[in-house]
């Protein structure tokens, strides 16, 4: 047995998980150092019938998520040893795209703030309550697989069907009508809200595009997005762009942010 596993508990529970879509139920990594924790959350996705992993550890969190390939993860934050700020920097270094929501007793803003910018996808504060932690999980999993918004021009109608034409701007090129994006030679591996974010900031070819738009843009079926949520996602896509070589991505100061390209 490793030894930052618990005796006595199963690594795995409930039912076995389908792909990960709306409604279907879901493979949960749920990392907590507090066995009590982990019972409860179980406990609670159990009743919709979501298999869940659990790890005790930052270290076997890491495993964890390499083994398994969960769709979702929970993530305490004040571990010892590996804590949940690592654990969170560790997976997008490799560049996991698994949702990562973080629960933790920290309500303070720094906590979240330094959370969402080194990859976290949502913060939930304990306590909480049980619909909400299983709302969190459901729009985690649907904003992770919505298809990308279909883009203001460039399409050209063929028949009954339209074809969406290529979008090229700053040497970065956006194919909507394969959800695809390139940097000269060059294909990137993007998350389905970064591919949603570029193709909002490529249409703007270098004008500046505002928050509230690229926040409609990345996430379309939330009502009230959280504007934390956009910073982390545009800083891992810039990332993602300047190392292939194309354009970087300018924050304009209570503006919005833009592609680094002449308009």
């Amino acid at each position: 047995m490793n030894p930052h596993e618990r005796p006595g508990d199963p690594n795995t529970t409930g039912s076995p998980a389908s792909p990960a879509s709306p409604g279907d139920r879901y493979r949960l990594l749920v990392v907590d150092d507090d066995p009590a924790m982990v019972g409860a959350i179980t406990a609670i996705v159990g009743t919709e019938g979501h298999q869940v992993v659990t790890a005790y550890d930052g270290e076997t969190a890491i495993r964890r998520w390499r083994e398994e390939q969960p769709d979702v993860i929970l993530l305490d934050l004040a571990m010892a040893g590996v804590d949940g700020f690592a654990v969170a920097r560790a997976l997008r270094a490799e560049g996991a795209a698994v949702p990562i929501i973080v629960v933790s007793g920290e309500r303070g803003e720094p906590a979240k703030v330094r959370a969402l910018d080194l990859g976290a996808d949502d913060y939930v504060t304990k306590p909480f309550g049980r619909d909400e932690l299983l709302a969190r999980i459901r729009a985690a999993v649907r904003r992770a697989a919505l298809p990308p918004v279909p883009p203001g021009g460039g399409a050209v109608a063929i028949g009954p069907a339209t074809l969406v034409m290529p979008l090229t701007v700053g040497g970065i090129t956006v194919d909507p009508s394969h959800h695809t994006t390139t940097v000269g030679m060059t294909r990137l591996d993007l998350t389905p809200i970064e591919y949603r974010l570029l193709e909002a900031l490529a249409q703007a070819a270098g004008q500046v595009v505002s928050h509230r738009r690229l926040l409609a843009a990345g996430w379309p079926s939330e009502l009230d997005p959280d504007p934390l949520w956009l910073k982390p996602h545009l800083a891992r896509l810039r990332k993602k762009l300047t190392a292939a070589g194309g354009a970087g991505i300018e924050s304009i100061r209570a503006v919005g942010w833009r592609l680094d390209v002449e308009p």
